[in-house]
């Protein structure tokens, strides 16, 4: 894939994004959490045992256009990774969190996710 222009991110619409039509029902998945902030829900490529993604409702693109107000929103997102993590029995072996930001990163869904992975042993630093 041909690296894109810095700034693709924020050229992401609501209408396009596969995220926001999981959040609203109308794309199927797993849920495994939802309020009225966030939803959580399985992932369909798995990298590990337990992965699932949590997503704010909210359409955001990416961490690098996150607001200072919507740093409570972020803190939710970890918040319920971790509530999810403890109800699918990480707690004592250990998650990992991620956040990525850009194709670089494996960023393919430009609406802020955060992965939780866990059920394996995982090296550092990641691949």
């Amino acid at each position: 894939m041909p690296r894109q222009a810095a700034g693709y991110w924020e050229r992401t619409s609501v209408a396009d994004c596969v995220f926001c039509r999981i959040a609203s029902g109308e794309i199927p998945a797993t849920l495994v959490h939802s309020d009225n902030q966030c939803v959580a829900f399985r992932d369909l490529n798995p990298q590990a045992p337990t992965h699932v993604l949590v997503i704010p409702r909210e359409h955001i693109t990416s961490v690098a256009v996150a607001t200072p107000e919507q740093e409570p929103l972020l803190g939710h997102l970890v918040r319920i990774a971790a509530d999810v993590a403890r109800r699918e029995g990480l707690e004592a072996s250990g998650y990992r969190l991620v956040f990525n930001h850009g194709p670089d990163a494996g960023q393919s869904v430009f609406h802020i996710h955060l992965h939780l992975l866990g059920g394996r042993r995982f090296a550092w630093p990641p691949g």
